[in-house]
């Protein structure tokens, strides 16, 4: 709520402080007064658009502040309290400060949707926006959109997840199906360890030469054995130093290398028995060196760097896998996400359809109480399952087609089509701002405005710039602008009226003449009956 607004050097406004309360407060007086200007300065409050030449002349810039009481929760408990402020100098670019801070006016505007809306002869009008009707009508009918924007935001969850997990499809499968090979021939290959070529190539020298092999043992058994040349002189010698003190240590030695020859003729006898002429065995070796050979030419130089490829492709490859097991089940998420988005979109569709015709008619019911009695209003919902594409169409008078809100041309008809709008939804931001929404009107359709205006005010701060004595009578509050002017300026001031203010300021819109008893009569009889009526209906 809007509890406290004030201009400096805006147009014909020098200086004005205005304090404003709950209801509805009628802004008054005579035509060039600077009633609109008040209109104008909030308007700039809340992100409005600058012009240098609305400032004041001889002043360098313009200065708006505004006091707001924002609630916390539904109940106005813990109220803040929120000071916004916009400077437009006659050079350069407007500034704006919420709470002392700058501020950008695109914060000015956040603040100024949920705080204030216009209705009149200005462009600031919320309820223009397609995305504002789409939520009247949704608000109208209590759609419910959340689990369809949930439903949406799980869609492009998983979307950004698939795309996280990146690559090219094609190539991807290709390297799976490449990598699968390399690991089944390197795990069928089952390699025994790093050192299994050289074990192999032992055995296969054995059972290639094993003639040649048995021969050389048995010539090695004949030289030393014990009926071996070598043995017969190696016993000579130890027999000649037997018993010689001199040689003592020697013949130890030779002792020893005759035990030692007698030794490695034993285990020369017994590698030699264990030779065998085996050409099966020698084509296996053959064939498994041969293999071994073939993965060390395509995976490495040597054993031990095939097996690390071998170990490197297995890790790889269960990555790949694990990531088409990841997208598969990312697809299946997403085809669950869609499906539910198609369920909520078709649900909401359904409803949005089913609520524009009633809402329709529930504002053109209002809208025949406001001088508008053959106006038609349409709401369509078009577009794709959940017609998202909602748009509010008048038609103002007889024979014309229904137009979209934006484009509707006179400003007093789509106030009070905006009012009518306000009177069926109730919700909006907490201050109401309607400039001369009785435009055009006057008698029972006049009363029907003010009767209007004070209901909002029940649940709204409102403030109305009307020229109706009828709608002005409504109001809980009256605020009266004057215009002063001199041989070198011209001053608005304003003035909160009372009771007898009010008769006064009434008189004068009834008749011009203020001072008239007659006009005076009828404003106290016509100020009497409205507040009858509006105590009767808060």
């Amino acid at each position: 709520m809007l509890i406290e607004l004030a201009v400096r050097n805006l147009g014909v406004i020098d200086d004005l402080h205005l304090v404003l309360g709950e209801g509805m407060t009628a802004l008054t007086g005579e035509t060039g007064a600077g009633k609109t200007l008040v209109v104008d300065a909030i308007e700039l409050l809340v992100g409005g658009r600058a012009d240098p030449t609305m400032v004041r002349s001889g002043a360098d810039e313009a200065w708006v502040e505004g006091r707001f009481l924002v609630a916390a929760d539904e109940d106005d408990a813990d109220a803040i309290e929120l000071v916004m402020a916009r400077a437009i100098p006659t050079a350069g670019r407007s500034r704006a400060y919420v709470n002392g801070r700058l501020a950008t006016i695109a914060e000015l505007a956040d603040w100024g949707g949920r705080l204030v809306d216009l209705h009149g002869q200005h462009g600031h009008q919320s309820l223009l926006s397609p995305v504002v009707q789409r939520r009247a009508l949704d608000f109208f009918a209590q759609i419910d959109p959340r689990p369809l924007a949930e439903a949406r935001v799980l869609v492009r969850s998983v979307d950004e997840q698939l795309a996280a997990l990146g690559g090219d499809e094609r190539a991807r499968a290709r390297e799976i199906d490449l990598l699968r090979f390399q690991v089944e021939e390197l795990t069928g290959a089952a390699i025994i360890g790093p050192d299994e070529d050289e074990r192999l190539d032992v055995e296969e020298s054995a059972l290639a030469d094993s003639a040649a092999h048995q021969a050389a043992a048995g010539a090695v058994i004949v030289a030393i054995s014990d009926e071996g040349g070598a043995a017969d002189a190696l016993g000579a010698a130890i027999a000649a130093l037997a018993g010689r003190a001199p040689f003592a240590s020697h013949e130890a030695r030779l002792r020893a290398l005759a035990s030692e020859m007698a030794d490695v003729a034993s285990e020369v006898r017994r590698t030699g028995e264990q030779i065998s002429d085996d050409p099966a065995r020698l084509e296996q070796l053959r064939g498994r060196r041969a293999l071994l050979h073939d993965l060390r030419r395509k995976y490495g130089t040597s054993l031990q760097e095939v097996l690390s490829f071998a170990d490197d492709a297995a890790a790889r490859l269960a990555e790949l896998d694990r990531h088409e097991l990841r997208a598969a089940e990312l697809d299946e998420r997403r085809g669950a996400a869609l499906a539910e988005v198609a369920a909520q979109a078709e649900l909401v569709a359904r409803e949005r359809r089913a609520a524009a015709p009633r809402l329709a008619a529930a504002v053109q019911a209002h809208l025949a109480d406001l001088a508008m009695p053959r106006a038609r209003l349409e709401i369509t919902v078009a577009g794709e399952d959940p017609c998202d594409e909602v748009t509010f169409e008048l038609a103002a008078n007889p024979g014309m087609p229904p137009l979209p809100l934006a484009k509707v041309a006179s400003g007093g008809e789509l106030a009070r089509t905006m009012l009518a709008l306000r009177l069926v939804l109730t919700a909006g931001p907490p201050t109401l701002v309607f400039d001369e929404v009785d435009a055009g009107i006057g008698g029972e359709a006049a009363v029907a405005v003010g009767r209007s205006l004070a209901a909002l005010g029940n649940d709204h701060q409102v403030l109305v710039v009307t020229h109706l004595p009828q709608a002005a009578a409504f109001a809980h509050a009256h605020v009266r602008v004057t215009k002063e002017t001199g041989e070198d300026h011209t001053v608005a001031r304003i003035e909160h009226l009372d009771d007898g203010g009010r008769v006064v300021e009434l008189s004068r819109m009834l008749s011009g003449q203020p001072e008239s008893q007659t006009a005076r009569h009828h404003a106290e009889e016509l100020l009497a009956a409205a507040t009858v009526e509006r105590e009767a209906n808060t």
